[in-house]
């Protein structure tokens, strides 16, 4: 079994933003969304925010819709990711080597994100990563409202290890979602700077590293080292 410094036997993958860059076909497809529902936005800049957090959610905040309308916004925006939006989408440079490289190691890999399973599975097929996980958990594409932290819980069940403050395991994401699911899990999260999050969105929600790439996020578990901007794990 794999040991660094801090002890980590597994490690839990956020997707979008972690994994992949995905914001193209987000971007999209929320305005695809948007446009069905009477309210277009051309200026893309204006919906980074989507990016990360369960498009229920965020379309309820973001756009002041209500639970109703928001499930339509989701819907819609389903309709275009489907078809392809997923695949408007790239693997990080270095990812699949970092992923490669953990696997050699020991180490047990999953992934947890709030993307729909279904959608999960396929696009970590198109892009040859599925081999790397152990176990993949993403949210319920019938039932709106799950948080990060529920997704957490399940992969946790689906390697075999408490749902609540695992021993050995860490997160690792590029939003506070990551971070809040996380820590509610009894989980440390490591941040990765190379995402979606604003500046100092990391910090503020008390990431226990951040790492400003790919380079980085591999020497701190195959070597017990990093550049972070914080470090207690």
């Amino acid at each position: 079994m794999a040991q660094v410094s801090n002890g980590i036997t597994h490690i839990l993958f956020d997707l979008d933003g972690t994994l992949t860059d995905s914001k193209p076909g987000i971007l999209r497809c929320v305005q695809y969304a948007l446009e069905q529902c009477g309210c277009p936005e051309p200026d893309e800049t204006r919906l980074y925010p989507f990016i990360g957090p369960p498009l229920y959610e965020s379309f309820q905040q973001f756009c002041g819709m209500t639970p109703q309308e928001a499930e339509f916004a989701v819907k819609q925006y389903r309709v275009r990711f489907a078809k392809t939006g997923m695949f408007e989408n790239a693997v990080y440079p270095g990812i699949p080597e970092l992923l490669q490289q953990l696997q050699n190691a020991g180490f047990i890999l999953a992934i947890a994100t709030s993307k729909p399973e279904v959608f999960t599975r396929q696009i970590l097929d198109h892009f040859d990563l599925t081999t790397y996980f152990t176990a993949v958990a993403g949210s319920d594409i019938h039932r709106e409202g799950e948080t990060k932290a529920d997704v957490i819980r399940l992969v946790l069940s689906r390697l075999g290890l408490p749902q609540q403050a695992p021993p050995h395991t860490v997160m690792i994401g590029d939003r506070k979602h990551d971070l809040i699911g996380a820590h509610a899990c009894g989980i440390p999260c490591i941040g990765v700077a190379y995402g979606y999050a604003p500046d100092g969105e990391l910090e503020a929600y008390g990431a226990d590293a951040v790492v400003p790439d790919v380079k980085a996020l591999g020497r701190l578990f195959l070597y017990g080292k990093a550049e972070t901007t914080r470090a207690s794990l």
